[in-house]
């Protein structure tokens, strides 16, 4: 049988990372982000109910979004399969090298792009929540393959 229509489309991965503007840093997995608007350039990002991410930009309404690299497949075991509220996973990170600091916040120094968002809306969206995000900054970080859907399908780490 075919999968589900909103099962089919490959869908770019990225990482989070998220403050309460005090020090306190996590990252996260998003695959529910989109760019909705070119003039304002806005983005629509959905986080998931329970997170540490979601606590977080409720506190401090500005994030960072690391559009992936291929290669970087690995990641989604720390930054999505495991709790911010029970992992440090910044310091996870750090600890293997892979941080450097943009705009503030660390980021992964491997991503292929950072964009920095600033909520100016939000809503419940079921097992979400939907933030609309004005693009406050932005870097092209390097050259590379975007790490899809479909990757972490070829590596069974997901089965949607």
């Amino acid at each position: 049988m075919p999968k589900r229509p909103w099962n089919r489309i490959d869908l770019p991965v990225y990482a989070s990372c998220s403050t309460n503007g005090a020090g306190d840093f996590n990252m996260h997995i998003i695959t529910y982000a989109s760019q909705i608007s070119m003039q304002p350039k806005r983005y629509f990002c959905g986080i998931y109910e329970g997170t540490k991410t979601l606590d977080l930009v409720q506190q401090y309404p500005v994030f960072v979004l690391q559009l992936l690299s291929a290669q970087q497949y690995r990641l989604v075991d720390l930054l999505g399969k495991q709790s911010g509220h029970d992992t440090n996973k910044i310091a996870r990170l750090e600890k293997r090298g892979l941080l450097i600091q943009w705009q503030g916040f660390p980021v992964l120094k491997d991503a292929l792009a950072y964009i920095q968002l600033k909520i100016i809306g939000s809503m419940e969206a079921g097992d979400h929540s939907g933030f609309l995000c004005d693009v406050q900054a932005w870097k092209n970080q390097q050259e590379g393959d975007v790490l899809t859907l479909n990757i972490l399908r070829q590596h069974k780490m997901i089965r949607i």
